[in-house]
């Protein structure tokens, strides 16, 4: 049992790998930039989550940067008002991980840990071209968080890119067919079971799996 005073007595990066395994398995997404001179810019993000569907909006939380550092995705997408989020699959796991490496503005983590960049629809957002769910936002709305400094960034969906044969009848998306990965605190990648789903529940009826 930990209580508010032992978590906060950790050392801090003891600390900041057990909060970040608190929410269990998560997505995780390659968000894709670029400034306004033309560089790109890739960076691994496990915090990307759904605003609404009606419209199409997608959020996700961005750190502050430690001291005497840039956040070069944060600049890029609230300069052009564009960004990519680019799901990961089992073989691009290890290159994704790599993007967090704090690189220099001047160096691309596209160049820098092998992904090629690709465009949708002339949308100024560079994609990466072997992700197998590609996903383009333009910026709606940003918010700085005044209990720790994060950033919200929420995105309007503009343009969706992903095989027809993922597609299921009833709209869903077979993720497990895409062999995505699924992120667990800071540095873990983990494979996705083909999991269970239920019908949509409804108070007078049992649940069932469909």
């Amino acid at each position: 049992m930990l209580n508010r005073l032992a978590i906060e007595q950790l050392e801090k990066r003891r600390r900041a790998a057990l909060i970040n395994c608190l929410p269990g398995f998560k997505s995780v997404v390659l968000v894709g930039t670029v400034d306004s001179q033309g560089d790109t810019n890739l960076c691994v993000v496990n915090s990307c989550f759904h605003v609404g569907a009606s419209p199409a909006l997608l959020g996700m939380i961005i750190r502050p940067a430690p001291e005497g550092t840039e956040r070069h995705t944060l600049d890029n997408i609230l300069s052009t008002q564009h960004y990519s989020l680019n799901a990961v699959s089992s073989t691009m796991a290890q290159r994704a991980h790599h993007t967090s490496a704090r690189f220099r503005r001047d160096q691309s983590e596209f160049d820098e840990c092998g992904f090629e960049p690709t465009t949708i629809d002339g949308t100024p957002a560079p994609f990466v071209s072997d992700s197998p769910l590609k996903i383009g936002l333009r910026l709606q709305e940003h918010q700085l968080l005044a209990v720790n400094g994060t950033h919200l960034v929420i995105g309007s969906v503009e343009q969706l890119s992903f095989a027809n044969n993922v597609w299921r009848d009833d709209g869903t998306l077979d993720l497990t067919g895409m062999d995505l990965v699924a992120g667990a605190g800071l540095d873990g990648y983990h494979d996705v079971g083909s999991g269970r789903r239920f019908a949509y529940a409804k108070p007078d009826n049992a649940p069932r799996e469909i």
